[in-house]
C-alpha cells in the first residue's frame, strides 16, 4: 500500500468498512509511514470529537497553519 492509497481508505477504516486483507495493509502501513500516521491520528481524533456531539472549531490562523504544516509534510514525503 503507498500513501495516496492509504490516505484514500482512512475513513473507510474509522467505519469499520474495509476488507479484513485491506485492513491489514493500511495498519502495516501506518506502522512504517510516519506521515499517514500523523493524518490517521488527526482524523480519529476529530472523528471523536465530533461523534461527542460537541464541536471544537479551529480558530482560522490554527487551521491553516495545521493544513500548511500537513502539505508541507506531504510534499516532503513524495521528494
Amino acid at each position: 500500500m503507498n500513501c495516496k492509497d492509504c490516505l484514500k481508505d482512512i475513513s473507510d477504516y474509522l467505519e469499520g468498512a474495509l476488507s479484513d486483507s485491506l485492513r491489514r495493509e493500511l495498519e502495516a502501513h501506518l506502522k512504517t509511514c510516519r506521515h499517514c500516521k500523523v493524518v490517521f491520528d488527526t482524523t480519529r481524533k476529530t472523528v471523536e470529537l465530533y461523534c461527542d456531539g460537541k464541536l471544537f472549531p479551529l480558530p482560522e490562523d490554527v487551521r491553516s497553519r495545521l493544513h500548511a504544516a500537513l502539505r508541507r509534510r506531504w510534499e516532503e514525503k513524495q521528494a
